[in-house]
This record gives C-alpha cells, structure tokens and sequence, in this order.
C-alpha cells in the first residue's frame, strides 16, 4: 500500500484531496492509499448529512475567523486543526473484500487501528458504531465514504485536542452513541497518548505501507485543487444543510 504523508495548509484543500485520491483509486488510477494529514489552523468540519445550525456556534466561528467546512463523508461534526491527526485509508474492494460491507469494513480497519495502538501500550476499544476509545473516552472518530470499486474511511486521532476550543465552537450534539450517554464535549473526549509520528509509523506497519511520500500524486491535487474552489470552498456545499 502507498502512504502519503501530505497536509495542505488549505482546509478546502485538504478535504477536497480526500474525494480526488478517491476518484482516482476507484478508477484503478491510482494504487490503494493511506494518507497522513493535520491541518496547522483549526477549522470546523462537518458530515455531509449534517445540518450546520444544529452544530456550530457559527457565531463564534465567525467572530474568531475560523472557517466552517464540510467533508464529503458522513460523522459527526469535528474540530480539526493542530493536535488532531488524520489518517485516509482509499482501499479498493478487489484487495480487501473485508471492506464489502459497512459494518464489516469498520470491523476491519479499526481492528487493525486497535492492534496499532497495542504496539504503542495504549488499550483502545471498539465504542459505538465507528469510534475507538480508551476506558470509555473517545480518542478517535471514523466515518467513510463509499464507490463501486473502492471505499475511503477517515478517522481522527486525537494526540492533543483542544478542548476549550471545541466547547466554543461545537454544539452539543443530538445524534450520540450510547456509550456517550450525557456526558459533554469535555467529559467524553481524551487524547491518545502517542506523538503523531509514533501514531504515523504505526498505522502505517498495521496497513503494511510502504515508506511514506510527502506529496500527493500531481493528478490528484490538481483535481483537488480544482474540487477545493468549485465546491468545498462554496457556501452553496458547506450550508448546504
């Protein structure tokens, strides 16, 4: 597997690399990926499916210049920035017919996150759907998105998260898994404790990746690029719910 090791620091950017890196896997342009990125400003981003008003204190947003953005995979709303890692799985379905299904594909792939972690001590387990916790506290969120040929999976690593900044600009949200029960922003999420480079090297042996690249393939960012203007840039994508 290729691993590309690649933060823009453009939040459009790096979202719209996430659905150019997809298109090009599903079209057997491109090998299957994981990708390594961490934006250096923090911004909001939210699932496709959400609705803007019912997670964002857009006031706040606005008012402290951080921008609000909307991926094109589904999930909870998350803030992104320093101390959160993100990792990109683009895995076709030819060479991991584990990934066919949903549930079986997240069984899959956070089986694999979870046997990273142990290389590192850190005792994660499987909570809710399609998060990674440890003793109860989540550490790491996941949501996919899915092709005809290929599926990408997206998943946080939170090293460093930045609570007080996530109180201000998300919203308690409605739609919780119950392992969340009550408990605020603050009480529910923890930070992994590795280095991102720890966590990098260790997704990557877990995936069997090759050494990693630190620039994307000049195809795909170009059709990023090109993605990163004509929609996730557009107030049209980002409110459109």
């Amino acid at each position: 597997m290729r691993c590309i090791d690649y933060s823009s620091p453009d939040p459009a950017t790096n979202l719209a690399l996430e659905e150019a890196l997809l298109e090009a896997v599903d079209q057997g342009l491109q090998p299957d990926t994981i990708r390594f990125w961490e934006c250096p400003a923090p911004f909001v981003v939210l699932g496709t499916g959400q609705r803007l008003t019912a997670e964002v204190h857009e006031d706040r947003c606005l008012a402290d210049g951080v921008p609000i953005m909307r991926r094109c995979t589904a999930g909870g709303c998350v803030l992104q920035g320093p101390g959160s890692l993100n990792f990109a799985l683009f895995l076709t379905l030819a060479n991991h017919p584990e990934a066919a299904s949903l549930h079986g594909s997240y069984r899959y792939i956070l089986d694999r996150v979870r046997a990273a972690l142990k290389t590192l001590g850190i005792a994660a387990e499987r909570a809710g759907i399609s998060d990674i916790a440890v003793q109860g506290r989540k550490i790491s969120g996941n949501a996919q998105r899915r092709r005809r040929n290929a599926i990408l999976h997206h998943g946080t690593l939170l090293y460093r998260p930045d609570l007080d900044a996530i109180d201000r600009y998300l919203r308690e949200p409605q739609d919780r898994p119950d392992y969340r029960g009550a408990r605020p922003h603050r009480d529910f999420i923890a930070p992994v404790p590795a280095t991102p480079d720890a966590l990098k090297a260790a997704l990557a042996a877990a995936f069997e990746a090759g050494a990693p690249v630190d620039h994307p393939p000049p195809d795909a960012l170009a059709r990023a690029e090109a993605l990163a203007r004509e929609k996730y840039a557009q107030r049209d994508w980002i409110y459109r719910r």
